[in-house]
């Protein structure tokens, strides 16, 4: 499977947040949109060499990153 495809996920009280490194380009958008502040920049380089995004327990599984996202390298889902 290629790399862009394979993502990270992160369980929450509330769902779940996955992250594509592959497709994360690093622009940041969503780490300025997030409500709770929950994302950061990762220590770890995706494939285009700049730092991927990292979610931390602050997220509220809202979806406002993955619709800011314009590379579709963030996938929120809620639990019912």
């Amino acid at each position: 499977m290629s790399a862009e495809f394979i993502g990270i996920t992160q369980e929450y009280e509330k769902g779940t947040f996955t992250l594509f490194p592959g497709l994360c380009k690093g622009c940041g958008l969503c780490i300025a949109k997030c409500p709770s502040k929950a994302l950061k920049w990762s220590d770890v380089l995706g494939v285009y060499g700049t730092p991927a995004v990292v979610a931390d327990e602050k997220c509220i599984t809202c979806g406002v990153c993955q619709l800011s996202c314009p590379d579709c390298a963030i996938t929120v889902t809620r639990k019912i």
